[in-house]
Formats: C-alpha cells, structure tokens, sequence
C-alpha cells in the first residue's frame, strides 16, 4: 500500500517535536512530508508563544495556507492509494477544514481553532484529539457538537493545549501515550 502522510505544525513551525512525529509514523511504503506553513522554515521557542501565535495570525492565518495545502494533498491524491493529514494545534485547525478532501483520513490534535468552523462536514474519517482543559473557551461543549458530525470521533485525554509535546510544559505522558495509541488505532 503507498501511503503519504502530511503533517501539519504547531505555532511554533517545524520543530523537534514535529520532526519526532514523522519519524513516530514512519513507515515502509509511506511518505511523509512535514509541511512548513512559514516562510524558510522559521520556527519559534516554546518561550517565544505569544509572538509565533502573532505572527501565524498576521503573517499565515487559516484562510492562505488553504488553497496551497488542497493543491498539495489533490496532486498526492492521485499518486498514492492513501493520503493523511494529522495537524497539531494550529495544524490541526487548518486539518479539519482540509477534511472535506477525498482523503483516507485525518487527524486533529487539540485543534482548539476548529470551534470556529464547526460547519465543516468531513469527506473522510476524521479523528479529534481533545484536552481535558482549555484556558479560552467550553472544551466539553465543542466535543458534544463534534460527536454528533458524521465521520467524526473525537477523544478527549487529560491535561491542557499541548499535552502530547513532551517539549511542552504542558506535556502529560500519561495522555500522550494513550492518544499516540489512539492515533496509531485510527490509522
């Protein structure tokens, strides 16, 4: 089976944490591609989150990378017989709207952005990885309206924004190994 898999960062750009995870999902017959959404590859500190969370909103947003993003996972589309986006964060957000794609699946790590596209219907399976807590809005109330979306399922983990980043302060090991599971399961 050839598989391509597209992984989409946080804020903070492609960093270790990042590159970890397509070597996590590396597989034989699968192609992974971590996509940089800024510009020569920048990428910020964990310290630096308030000007990567400024600069992804002023310099990127979630409407530019669209159309970028559907050309990229279109052409894939026809030369493997399955094409994945997982997303972290900023990524997963941007993962979500790309799920009305003919894609085989999608995955959507605390994607806390998504609450603002909740029209979105997904062409494909997708998987919504939830933290148990959110600083700026009702986390619960976001997965009620995600369980009643067809083809999707979401899970909820214990812990905050960012708890499957072992590079994170907000990293709980517990969660993280039960959502890699989760994700590996779905896959």
């Amino acid at each position: 089976m050839d598989r391509k898999l597209f992984i989409l960062h946080e804020i903070y750009g492609v960093n270790a944490f990042i590159k970890d995870q397509a070597l996590i999902f590396q597989e034989p017959n699968t192609d992974i591609d971590c996509i940089a959404l800024y510009p020569n590859n920048k990428i910020f500190s964990y310290a630096q989150e308030e000007e990567a969370y400024a600069y992804f909103m002023n310099e990127v947003g979630f409407d530019a990378p669209l159309e970028t993003l559907t050309k990229q996972l279109m052409i894939a589309i026809q030369q493997y017989q399955e094409v994945i986006v997982i997303g972290f964060s900023i990524g997963a957000t941007l993962a979500w709207r790309l799920s009305i794609l003919p894609l085989h699946r999608v995955i959507c790590v605390y994607g806390s952005r998504i609450r603002q596209y909740l029209d979105v219907k997904p062409s494909c399976p997708t998987l919504v990885l939830l933290p148990s807590l959110e600083k700026s809005f009702d986390i619960h109330a976001i997965k009620q309206k995600l369980d009643h979306i067809p083809f999707v399922q979401s899970v909820q983990f214990a812990g905050e924004h960012g708890f499957i980043d072992y590079y994170q302060p907000a990293f709980h090991q517990e969660s993280a190994l039960a959502a890699q599971r989760c994700i590996k399961n779905f896959l």
